[in-house]
């Protein structure tokens, strides 16, 4: 089974890096961006057929190791192979 974990930061959290490419993209004169925010992706495929296993690990993944959740927010999307 395949994991997908989206990782983003929680709102009024600030985003230096957002900032940053949404100026270079003005500067580009992509003038009608109004809002940059960037986000991770981690991928995880595990040896499990129980979707409720597969989803109670990956949680356990994401508030031990992952994702930062004082600052960051994260969803799980499940693909079956």
């Amino acid at each position: 089974m395949e994991v997908i974990v989206n990782i983003s930061l929680k709102n009024g959290v600030l985003d230096p890096q957002g900032k940053a490419v949404e100026k270079a993209l003005h500067s580009l004169n992509f003038n009608s961006v109004k809002e940059v925010k960037i986000a991770k992706q981690i991928k995880i495929s595990l040896d499990e057929k129980d979707e409720k296993l597969t989803k109670e690990q990956v949680k356990k993944m994401c508030e031990e190791l992952l994702v930062n959740s004082v600052i960051e927010d994260y969803e799980l999307i499940i693909e079956k192979e």
